[in-house]
């Protein structure tokens, strides 16, 4: 599945559902963007259940400032509607890859009950 373009009008609704959505925060202007673009495309070829999206800060200045973008590329992770990882900083392929099995992994009751408690 390609990646996909969300806007300030489409974020929500595109995180919100269940299942897993790769967000990749980026400028054209980005060095380490244009690096880690190919390789955010690659991966999403090789996991059709999985959303990848893209918002291009530049475009969406408003998005990126309410979700405190500070540093580009930012990869967001969000299961079932959950913010379950944010990280500045292009990933290597191996590292995207562990990223995916590791958001996978989660137990999402414990992860929706550590967050009731904080």
């Amino acid at each position: 599945m390609s990646t996909q373009t969300l806007t300030t009008d489409t974020f929500t609704d595109a995180v919100k559902n269940d299942g897993i959505v790769l967000v990749d925060f980026w400028a054209d202007w980005c060095g380490p963007c244009k690096q880690f673009g190919p390789i955010f495309e690659q991966t999403s070829e090789e996991h059709e259940d999985i959303t990848f999206a893209k918002v291009d800060t530049d475009a969406e200045p408003a998005l990126g400032q309410a979700l405190n973008i500070s540093s580009i590329p930012t990869v967001m992770a969000f299961r079932d509607g959950v913010m379950v990882f944010a990280q500045p900083g292009a990933l290597s392929k191996p590292m995207l890859s562990d990223l995916i099995q590791q958001v996978r992994a989660l137990k999402m009751d414990e992860v929706r009950a550590k967050l009731t408690q904080s």
